[in-house]
């Protein structure tokens, strides 16, 4: 039986982009029966790929890691537990097949045993004992398990495949990742609250496959769910491929509004007037949020209290850890803290959202396009992380207009991203004026765009002069108004 593979599986193995794949199935140039496409049809449509070390998967991964801080040996090889699990599940799979070889050999063999009692004697069952033997000799010389095949198995053991109904979302699981981590790491905007097995909320069912429990809960599962196969998340990892029962939120709407007390870990200067301020939330206490949203922090001290809204600069896929970018002229009441050396490392603040509905939808890849201006890269570089993340996107471009001399102040990590990555594009500009830079950006963008505009999904970030002048310049080159996001931020 031809070895075969979920869309998901053959993009990790060729190194594209799922949609890629999905392209080539609605043009026709690739067999998929159900979802699944052989390992010989995968071959055939890309003869010359080098499996598992396309430069593009292995780029991608590199701008994972960068972004979201992972320790590698965490991504490498999962415990010693769950492997020595997944390599068993395997190894009995093999098992099985095996005494299935056995008896369809011992039936073969008796069938050629009463065939050559009647061959001699009846002439037709000559005829099909030599046919027999033929086809028997052409199947011992078929060439063992191909390539594509073992790295198919191997990346099973290392990386399991996990589905989530009813949305048919799709990641792997790397590493030591539970499945909330791996889900969290992969975009996914799961149910959860503490992320130890202390809340429940991240309960959920699984439909196939194997599951092995790696951390301690405190969370009660009755024995019904139990027996119906519900665990949590947080606490599980998978051992084979697994389909699970568990809800996405679909859009900011099924965030819930939470206030956190977050633990300040870095206060970095990005360049002269802007800060990066680096919080931590709780173990038992994370927050969740969408890409692109913002939040309130507010700050207690001797002065009294300080509040501000400010944009979140990080992707939710990197846990605990939540940025900022902080502008200080003019300052808002946290930055006025922060200047004055009043927030500092070790100092509490309370995070209160998310706000927002600047969001991805990460069903649909469709070509991104990302407009900032000055700040407006905060939420700009969260959506982009999270893109990369989630590979929600056929290709990326960032348009960033800085309207004062540091605006440009993470420039070195935009042209990281078009260095690194394949259809990624980065076009920088200065221009006081932030209306007509907008529109000198785009008109940029327009004359180098590797996609139809029309097609693309557009999101704009910064102060209102900049976002009416960039919203009417990306219409005017095509975009549909229903996929033009806006982000207006105010100091």
């Amino acid at each position: 039986m031809a070895h075969r593979l979920t869309i998901a599986r053959a993009a990790r193995l060729v190194g594209v982009h799922r949609s890629a794949l999905q392209r080539r199935v609605r043009e026709g140039t690739l067999a998929c029966v159900e979802g699944m496409v052989t390992a010989d049809e995968l071959q055939r449509v890309f003869p010359d790929v080098e499996w598992v070390t396309h430069g593009d998967l292995e780029r991608v991964a590199r701008i994972q890691e960068e972004s979201f801080g992972r320790r590698v040996r965490e991504r490498t090889l999962p415990s010693q537990e769950v492997l020595a699990q997944r390599v068993f599940a395997q190894s009995q799979e093999l098992a099985d097949a095996r005494r299935h070889l056995q008896r369809y050999h011992a039936l073969v063999q008796a069938f050629r045993e009463r065939l050559g009692h009647a061959a001699a004697d009846h002439p037709p069952s000559a005829a099909l004992l030599a046919w027999t033997d033929d086809e028997l000799a052409r199947l011992f010389a078929i060439d063992a398990a191909g390539r594509l095949e073992v790295l198919d198995a191997m990346l099973g053991v290392v990386s399991p495949h996990v589905v989530l109904q009813p949305g048919g979302h799709e990641y792997f699981a790397e590493g030591h990742d539970t499945l909330l981590e791996a889900g969290l790491k992969a975009g996914l905007a799961l149910a959860y609250g503490c992320g130890n097995g202390s809340c429940g909320l991240c309960r959920a069912r699984v439909l196939d496959g194997e599951v092995r429990q790696v951390r301690h809960h405190d969370y009660p599962l009755s024995q019904a769910e139990r027996s119906q196969g519900h665990v949590l998340m947080c606490c599980n990892a998978p051992v084979t491929d697994v389909r699970i029962e568990a809800l996405v939120a679909a859009g900011p709407a099924d965030i819930p509004v939470q206030q956190v007390v977050a633990t300040v870990r870095a206060v970095t200067p990005l360049a002269p007037a802007t800060t990066l301020l680096h919080v931590q939330t709780p173990r038992t206490a994370r927050l969740r949020f969408l890409a692109g949203q913002g939040v309130r922090i507010g700050s207690t001290g001797a002065q009294g209290d300080a509040s501000a809204f400010h944009p979140i600069a990080s992707c939710p896929c990197d846990d605990r850890n939540i940025q900022f970018h902080v502008g200080l002229d003019p300052p808002d009441p946290v930055a006025q803290r922060l200047q004055a050396g009043a927030l500092r490392v070790g100092d509490t603040v309370t995070i209160t959202g998310p706000y927002g509905r600047f969001a991805l939808d990460v069903s649909t890849a469709r070509p991104l396009v990302f407009a900032a201006c000055d700040l407006g890269f905060a939420p700009v570089k969260s959506l982009v992380e999270h893109a990369l993340a989630s590979e929600a996107a056929t290709s990326c471009a960032v348009l960033w207009l800085a309207t004062r001399a540091d605006g440009h102040y993470l420039a070195n990590l935009c042209r990281s991203w078009a260095d690194s990555l394949d259809r990624f594009a980065y076009h920088g500009l200065e221009d006081p004026d932030p209306a007509t830079g907008a529109e000198r950006l785009v008109d940029r963008w327009a004359a180098s765009a590797q996609a139809d505009a029309g097609a693309c999904d557009v999101f704009v970030a910064g102060p209102a002069p900049f976002v009416a002048a960039a919203s009417d310049a990306f219409r005017l080159a095509g975009v549909t108004p229903s996929r033009l996001h806006a982000e207006v931020l105010e100091r």
